[in-house]
């Protein structure tokens, strides 16, 4: 999984240049007091030395390694998407630390550039940048987790503020947050698409209430967040009132880019690490084990070639970020059932301390195909915006 393949030998050289630079970066800045961060935080484990990995996300910016993609003017190195790639594969090559500002980074801030003002632009980009200002996404409710159209958090314009009420669930990090971006119906008595606006709200304030929630995995990465009356300045609106819906799907286009190539380096690692145990357990001599093992590499490198393919604007289309979706997430969720398998009965019992390792990949990883769209919204997606198929019937 190395530098992109090009034509060009004189932007091959650079990113070859580019690859180096930020290799030797990571290797030099990856030791004393961040030795002993290599591996850790990630979904199911953001628990793990929290603020030891914030420490080390604003060293990455003091550094000039976050935002690369972003434009000189904010900030940014202006990176090509093959340089962002090269980052995000020799960032997961090193084992580096899970960033604890990735929300902001890689949902907010795009956001911010495609659809922003620029007064919000100024405010808000430079606490991204720096990690100085840590976000959530406020899009699921308990009635509206995947189907994000039957949003009913409500948001009035009470002169110059807005004052909104409901509830959000499954918040990563709002418990850590500063700011959240908050869908919420702004037009009163509007349904599904229509009527909804994008909000930027400040999470340090009276009218919300974070209540973490518990689990499988004994930790709490998510939450239970409450709007009692809370506000935000009126012209915190990204876009235009009542625009929030293509504002949202802006948003999610962005969760599914270039960053998949190092989270599918991570992937390799710990099915590498399933394959060593299988040897060592025995369990790799079953022919149906060794078979699963093969299938799982090979659904590797389809994960891998579709994330490519739909970087290139000539094939990019509305579904590729929804066929993203689920061949990682049930390739994921695969493998923690994999990881379960290799084990054999020792998978069953727990430790005095605490689970292992594959034990907390089995339970997290059955999440995967629920949270960011469960795989029944995606193929929805797929069949009705990419095929033309008929839309489901909905009430």
């Amino acid at each position: 999984m190395g530098v992109i393949q090009t034509s060009d030998s004189d932007t091959a050289t650079s990113d070859a240049e580019f690859c180096a630079e930020i290799r030797d970066w990571l290797a030099e800045n990856l030791s004393g007091e961040f030795r002993d961060l290599r591996g850790t935080g990630g979904p199911g484990r953001e628990h793990e030395f929290f603020e030891e990995r914030l420490a080390w996300d604003r060293h990455l910016a003091a550094a000039g390694w976050t935002c690369l993609g972003w434009p000189v003017e904010h900030g940014g190195r202006g990176a090509s998407v093959r340089q962002q790639v090269i980052f995000h594969e020799e960032y997961a090559k090193a084992d580096a630390p899970a960033r604890v500002s990735h929300v902001g980074e890689e949902l907010l801030g795009p956001t911010l550039l495609a659809f922003g003002t620029e007064e919000q632009k100024r405010r808000f980009l430079p606490g991204v940048r720096t990690v100085s200002e840590l976000w959530c996404q406020g899009y699921s409710e308990p009635g509206a987790g995947s189907d994000l159209a039957a949003v009913s958090t409500t948001a009035r314009l009470d002169g110059d503020r807005w004052v909104i009420n409901g509830q959000k669930i499954w918040t990563s990090l709002a418990h850590v947050a500063d700011w959240c971006f908050v869908i919420a119906r702004t037009e009163k008595g509007s349904s599904r698409h229509k009527g909804l606006s994008y909000l930027l709200v400040p999470m340090n304030q009276p009218g919300i209430e974070v209540r973490p929630i518990e689990q499988l995995t004994g930790t709490s990465e998510f939450n239970e967040v409450f709007f009692d009356d809370a506000v935000t300045e009126a012209g915190l609106v990204v876009g235009e009132p009542g625009d929030g819906w293509r504002i949202a799907m802006g948003t999610l286009t962005f969760e599914r880019g270039i960053s998949t190539l190092g989270q599918q380096i991570r992937f390799a690692r710990e099915l590498a690490d399933i394959e060593a145990l299988a040897r060592r357990t025995g369990a790799a001599e079953d022919p149906i084990v060794a078979d699963r093992i093969d299938r799982a590499w090979v659904g590797l490198r389809v994960l891998r070639a579709h994330a490519l393919r739909t970087m290139s604007e000539d094939t990019h289309d509305a579904g590729g970020a929804s066929v993203s979706k689920l061949l990682w997430g049930n390739w994921h969720r695969e493998l923690g059932e994999l990881a379960m398998a290799v084990q054999g009965a020792a998978g069953l019992v727990l430790g005095p301390d605490d689970m292992t390792a594959w034990q907390r990949l089995y339970l997290f990883s059955r999440a995967d195909t629920i949270y960011g769209g469960s795989n029944e919204v995606q193929r929805n997606i797929i069949a009705e915006r990419v095929l033309g198929l008929p839309r489901e019937a909905r009430p």
